[in-house]
């Protein structure tokens, strides 16, 4: 089921959201749900909190040569255990902040342990666009922003954008 994505700049997107003590069914629901929601919206990563719910969780999929398998993932309590000294700088949007684009520079390969959908603990070593989107990802859960990465005068016109475009989203509605 498609749940509706929470827009910056809302008090939800700024806390950190709490672990995940037992991988239930109605938690795998959820992550299909958020599968569901990413791949319509259409992006490549989605954190509970974007659709609010203050949960460590987060989904992905960074397939996006033509033709090729979907590879979706969900990720229960995600923390990055080691980076790379090298870094990727990758132009990042966020569902969350629409039609918005800035470039952020990231540890180029990430390893990251969490709990599948299974229960069971994974770990796995990611990067290039991987890399990036995971730790976009892992930082929603953290309260944090691809725009907190930015000036803070570049972040105040973003926020001042958001309201104006929540506004206008708002009044087509009524």
């Amino acid at each position: 089921m498609k749940r509706p994505i929470v827009l910056h700049p809302d008090p939800r997107l700024k806390k950190v959201a709490a672990p995940i003590d037992d991988v239930s069914d109605e938690l795998r629901a959820l992550a299909d749900d958020m599968l569901a929601t990413m791949y319509d919206a259409p992006g490549i990563g989605l954190a509970a909190p974007q659709i609010g719910v203050s949960l460590r969780l987060i989904v992905l999929d960074c397939v996006k040569e033509e033709g090729a398998p979907p590879r979706p993932m969900a990720m229960f309590n995600p923390e990055v255990v080691s980076s790379s000294d090298e870094t990727n700088v990758y132009e990042e949007g966020c569902l969350s902040i629409p039609e918005i684009y800035a470039d952020v520079t990231r540890p180029e390969a990430v390893t990251v342990r969490w709990i599948d959908m299974n229960g069971a603990e994974q770990e796995d070593t990611f990067d290039g666009l991987w890399a990036t989107c995971v730790q976009h990802e892992i930082d929603h859960l953290d309260g944090k922003l691809f725009i907190d990465y930015l000036s803070p005068l570049k972040r105040q016109l973003i926020t001042r954008k958001m309201v104006k475009f929540k506004r206008n989203k708002a009044t087509e509605k009524a």
